[in-house]
This record gives structure tokens, C-alpha cells and sequence, in this order.
């Protein structure tokens, strides 16, 4: 498992840098190859809205002098009149620039193989929001990821009848641009994270970490109200979920201890302490008195980092503790990458990568079958809680998918 987002081994994973500067958006390379994302399988079209919140209230946690927080959301939802008009591109230019070789170069693809500007969603900008009121669920990333590195499962969910936010925490993946064309990196928080792993601070680094994404987390709650009308006419605030990957499953757990309002929530391969390694050690206030509310935890299977209640100190004390529904599940013949878009893409590059570097970046596990299994298990616990619909798939019984149940 991988704590917060960042590696065990000190250093900052692999989406979060490089060794060298990343290249500019005019430096992106022209011939690489393009990847695709699966299309979502529900009923709707989707549609997708972003923008920038400003919290005055609270300073940048990892820019000094900074007197303000600034983050950037994504809006997914349900959408009508969507014929004829273009999918967005799944990262903007900035961002594809810096995130792109980052992946390349932590997963040990060659550089400059694939364009990451140039892979498209399947949403329309600023698309008409079809009729209905929906449940809003919020998405937070790993550490070191932006938003947009989780696409597939976000636009499925979309497409099943739910409004979804994406929230990039500013200053933690490589690139955050924002409206008016001005970029954030992460060069502060990677210096704090290396001055913490040399001083043997590395709790402290990671509470501050989780307080600024939990403070995120709350503003885009405030702030939903404020969004245009075509979108709050459409979602229902008394019916709220949210899930992450790593760092974000964290958040969402860590959210949901301190904020009433999020009913239901999903931790995909993140640990609940604040440690450098998964040691039982300085445990987080979630995974020390549990919730009581539902929560799935959904961990991978690798032998050196897998997670589930019997192995990961901090999921066992939440379990433990934990008093609303839960359940525990993991993705046989998986990684920690499993659970982001890197299942759906990365595996297009077989013929050009060998199946040893596939495997050590997305695990073993059919990447269809793996994708369709996220997609299941995400819109299976929703439906369950923000809907009330049950497909018992959450039940533990057998099953299509690469899944197993942990007792």
C-alpha cells in the first residue's frame, strides 16, 4: 500500500515528478500515441463543468505567502443534448504536460510514447443537465494525482445518475491550471515531504497533508450551493457520498469523521494513519473510533503492498471500530494504480512495453475486467445508500468479477 499517496521508500510517487523539469505544453510531443478511456455504461450522456473556488479564509498550506487557498473542481453529471458536440480532452494542456511524463517515468514507459494531451473524455463542456434530481458524490485523488486521473470511473458513475465533483488539492499533483491560465506545481510540498523524511517528521507532514484535504473537501461542500443553477437544480444535497484512491480514500474517511453531511463513502487502497509505513503506528482519529456511517474499503492484492483488514494495521483498527455497514473487498491480481485511470490506459501500450513493467504498474489482473469490477463496485455501494437500491453485490456472494471478500 502506498501511505497518503507517497511512497515508502521516501521517495514521492510516481506521478507526483520527475527528475527533470516537465516539459511545457509546445514541448508535448506531436507523434506520440493517443489512449483511450473506456465509455461509461449507464443510461445518460454525460456532461462536465469546471471551476475555481477560493477559500480567503485559509492560506495555502505549501505556498508561503500565499493568503488564500485556490482549488479547481470538475463537475460530471447527467446531460441532455449532447449529439454533435466534442468530448473535452481528459487533462488540460499544462497539466497533461507535467502529469504525462511523470507517469513515464515512475512506471518506466518510454518517454514521449503516448500524448497525454490528446486523450478525450466522453463528456461535453457546459452540457445541458438532464431532468432529475441526483446524488452528488465527491472525488478526491491521491497525493501527487490531479482530479483528472480517474476519469473512467467517474464519467460511469455520471452516467448511472449521479452528480460528481473532482477536486484537485492544489499544490500536490505536478500541475494544477486554472482559468485564467496560471499554473500551480508541487515543488513546495515534494521539498516539505523530502525535509520531513530526512528529519524523521514524516507524521506531522502527513496531518498537514490531510487537514489542507479535508479543509478542500469542506469548501467544495460550502460552496456546492454556489454552483450555476443548470447544476444545483439538479442535485440533491441531503443525498451526498464520496469516494478517493490512496490519499483520497483518507480524505473521504477523514471527511466523513468530522462532517455529518456525507453519508456514505469508499477508501480505494488508502491507508488511515499517519505513518510512513502501514506499522499500526500513529493512527488516524477515523480509523482509531470508526464510523457510523457505510463504508466500503476496496484494497489492492500485490504481495509487497496490498491492503485489507487482515494486513493493513490501520483498516483492521477501522474495522474494528467501525459501526455503520462495512465491507472490505479487494482486486485480485492487483496494484495500488489499479484503482485510477492507469488500468484503463496503460495496458494499450502492450505491445510496445513489456508485460513485466505492465504488470508492476497495474498488476496482473484482466484491465476489462478490472475496470468493469471498480465501475460495479462503486455504483453497487451508492445505489445501495444514496438510492436505495440494492443489487446485493456488496451481499459477498459469487460473483463475475475479479473480487474477493474479506471476513
Amino acid at each position: 500500500m502506498v501511505v497518503s499517496g507517497l511512497a515508502l521508500s521516501g521517495a514521492v510517487p510516481a506521478s507526483a515528478a520527475s527528475a527533470t523539469p516537465a516539459p511545457s505544453a509546445s514541448q508535448a510531443p506531436a507523434d506520440g500515441r493517443t489512449l483511450t478511456l473506456p465509455a461509461p455504461r449507464g443510461r445518460y450522456a454525460t456532461g462536465v463543468s469546471t471551476f475555481r473556488l477560493v477559500d480567503d479564509r485559509r492560506a495555502d498550506p505549501w505556498t508561503p505567502g500565499r493568503s488564500y487557498r485556490e482549488l479547481m473542481i470538475s463537475v460530471f453529471h447527467p446531460a441532455a443534448h449532447t449529439g454533435g458536440r466534442p468530448f473535452t480532452h481528459q487533462f488540460p494542456a499544462a497539466v497533461a504536460a507535467a502529469f504525462g511524463p511523470a507517469v513515464e517515468q515512475g512506471d518506466d514507459l518510454p518517454a514521449g510514447l503516448v500524448d497525454w494531451s490528446e486523450t478525450r473524455t466522453h463528456s461535453v463542456r457546459d452540457a445541458a443537465t438532464a431532468p432529475g434530481r441526483f446524488p452528488v458524490v465527491l472525488y478526491s485523488p491521491g497525493a501527487g494525482d490531479p482530479r483528472d486521473w480517474n476519469v473512467s470511473l467517474v464519467e460511469d458513475l455520471a452516467s448511472r445518475g449521479y452528480v460528481v465533483i473532482t477536486v484537485d488539492h492544489t499544490g500536490e499533483a505536478p500541475a494544477t491550471q486554472f482559468p485564467d491560465g496560471h499554473v500551480v506545481g508541487n515543488q513546495p510540498m515534494l521539498a516539505a515531504w523530502a525535509q520531513a523524511y530526512r528529519d524523521g517528521t514524516t507524521p506531522a507532514f502527513f496531518t498537514k497533508l490531510m487537514d489542507a484535504r479535508t479543509a478542500d473537501t469542506r469548501l467544495v461542500l460550502d460552496r456546492m450551493a454556489g454552483l450555476p443553477h443548470r447544476l444545483t437544480a439538479a442535485m440533491d444535497p441531503h443525498r451526498i457520498g464520496m469516494f478517493g484512491h490512496s490519499g483520497g480514500g483518507f480524505t473521504a474517511a477523514s471527511t466523513m469523521y468530522g462532517d455529518p453531511r456525507i453519508t456514505a463513502g469508499i477508501d480505494m487502497d488508502g491507508t488511515l494513519a499517519y505513518s510512513s509505513e502501514p506499522d499500526g503506528s500513529n493512527l488516524s482519529e477515523v480509523a482509531l473510533h470508526g464510523l457510523d456511517r457505510p463504508f466500503l474499503l476496496m484494497g489492492s492484492s500485490s504481495a509487497d503492498g496490498g491492503s485489507d483488514v487482515r494486513r493493513e494495521p490501520s483498516w483492521a483498527s477501522f474495522w474494528r471500530h467501525q459501526r455503520g455497514w462495512k465491507a472490505d473487498v479487494t482486486l485480485d491480481d492487483s496494484v495500488h494504480a489499479s484503482f485510477t485511470d492507469a488500468e484503463a490506459l496503460l495496458p494499450q501500450l502492450a505491445d510496445r512495453v513489456p508485460a513485466a513493467t505492465l504488470a508492476a504498474a497495474v498488476g496482473t489482473v484482466d484491465p476489462h475486467r478490472a475496470v468493469s469490477a471498480n465501475r460495479a463496485l462503486v455504483s453497487s455501494f451508492f445505489d445501495r445508500f444514496l438510492k436505495g437500491r440494492d443489487d446485493h453485490l456488496l451481499d459477498g456472494g459469487p460473483s463475475r468479477y475479479p473480487i474477493s471478500f474479506v471476513r
